[in-house]
């Protein structure tokens, strides 16, 4: 047997998150069909980096799979033909037997897209956040980004149904930019937990259009309270980026 680790992409816009559901079409299922398929074998199943909402989308999402076949470099041919045109496998290599995509990751990198445009294209409508009439102030977003970098408990900026009771996060880089038609927010960190990026840019969207001050984000983060930090925002802006080993 041996030990494959694939990174996938995928467009989460008709998939019920990532995780495999009870009659739900998700990308975990559309994977192990894929890879049951190939190997004629129900017991072959994936492992992932970790889980993704729905309409959340990836462009480099991690899995690993152990199996018996040596394809060499026809592996991405051979699963790319028995997947939906919504997820494709962008690379896969053979890793040591030891390797494993969840808990072997020491970080990941999520961006966040608004999409400035005074009328949305209707070809990006599932891929950014159309801000509409407003126009945040970046360099506002910016200051109260400083006050996520570093190690903190971020209860304030999960999800109330988060079952992880270690709340505490490295954010190792926050940068909001303006590129082209499109605000984006790159965050780095050792670890997210349930709908963390969102709420944070639900958070500092917030103050980039005067809703709350930059100090505020602070004064959330210390609260350890996840009422303390508002909406969350849509997930349909959110792209797992890349998961590192």
């Amino acid at each position: 047997m041996k030990r494959m680790k694939a990174t996938i992409a995928y467009d989460g816009t008709n998939f019920a998150g990532y995780q495999s559901q009870p009659n739900m079409r998700t990308v975990q299922s559309e994977i192990d069909k894929a890879l049951v398929k190939l190997h004629k074998d129900d017991s072959v199943y994936s492992v992932a980096s970790g889980r993704t909402d729905s309409g959340v989308h990836a462009l480099g999402q991690v899995i690993h799979f152990d199996t018996p076949l040596d394809l060499a470099d026809r592996w991405k041919m051979a699963l790319n033909v028995l997947l939906p045109k919504d997820v494709r496998v962008v690379h896969v290599e053979e890793v040591a037997d030891d390797f494993h995509a969840r808990y072997g990751a020491t970080g990941k990198t999520y961006v966040y897209r608004w999409s400035y445009s005074e009328v949305q294209s209707p070809f990006e409508r599932n891929f950014a956040v159309h801000l509409g009439r407003w126009n945040p102030n970046v360099e506002r977003m910016q200051e109260g980004a400083q006050h996520l970098i570093g190690t903190h408990d971020f209860t304030s900026f999960c999800s109330a149904k988060t079952a992880t009771t270690n709340k505490v996060r490295t954010i190792r880089k926050l940068s909001l930019e303006r590129q082209g038609d499109h605000l984006v927010l790159e965050v780095e960190g050792d670890g997210f937990l349930y709908n963390m990026v969102r709420t944070i840019a639900g958070v500092l969207l917030a103050v980039g259009i005067g809703w709350d001050e930059p100090e505020d984000v602070r004064k959330i983060r210390d609260a350890k309270d996840r009422k303390m930090a508002g909406k969350t925002a849509p997930a349909h802006g959110l792209y797992l980026m890349e998961v590192t080993y």
